[in-house]
């Protein structure tokens, strides 16, 4: 099964909004790699729900892909942040929906992350860990879901 990491800002939508909500469409990506792998996602997909882009990034949570690609109704939207007036023409951007599977007690930091993958090849090539990589969307290999979770496990809550 193929597993994943989707980042967000938590003042945006955080693992705590996704598990009051329980399932949600995660749209406004625009970024055509990670449409891409959005594009690749399947019904049960498992997803490493990350905080970026605050006082604490890392990972949060775990949910599963409910809706596969479809297209992202943000993009047509003017009213909308991420209003892309080219997908006027033809709607360029997906989106997908989540529902929450679990939360972590407190977040796995990112430098915990690249500690790990110091010493762990596993993590080697995990583009999370790469220099210069701001992907919101990646995938993540069955030997990276099974590494982070051996580390993760023991903070997981429903």
């Amino acid at each position: 099964m193929p597993y994943w990491l989707m980042k967000s800002e938590p003042d945006e939508f955080s693992i705590d909004d996704l598990k009051h909500k329980g399932k949600a469409r995660w749209d406004g990506v625009r970024n055509y790699q990670a449409r891409n792998f959005m594009r690749e996602m399947a019904l049960g997909d498992s997803v490493f729900f990350y905080h970026s882009s605050c006082k604490e990034v890392g990972i949060s949570g775990i949910m599963k892909i409910v809706g596969t690609h479809y297209e992202d109704p943000l993009a047509v939207d003017p009213t909308s942040d991420y209003f892309d007036e080219k997908s006027l023409k033809a709607n360029r951007w997906s989106a997908v929906d989540v529902a929450f599977d679990s939360k972590l007690s407190k977040i796995f930091p990112l430098d915990q992350i690249k500690k790990l993958a110091g010493h762990d090849q596993r993590l080697a090539d995990f583009a999370l860990v790469k220099k210069g990589s701001r992907l919101s969307v990646m995938p993540v290999t069955d030997a990276q879901w099974q590494c982070l979770m051996e580390k993760i496990a023991p903070l997981v809550i429903k």
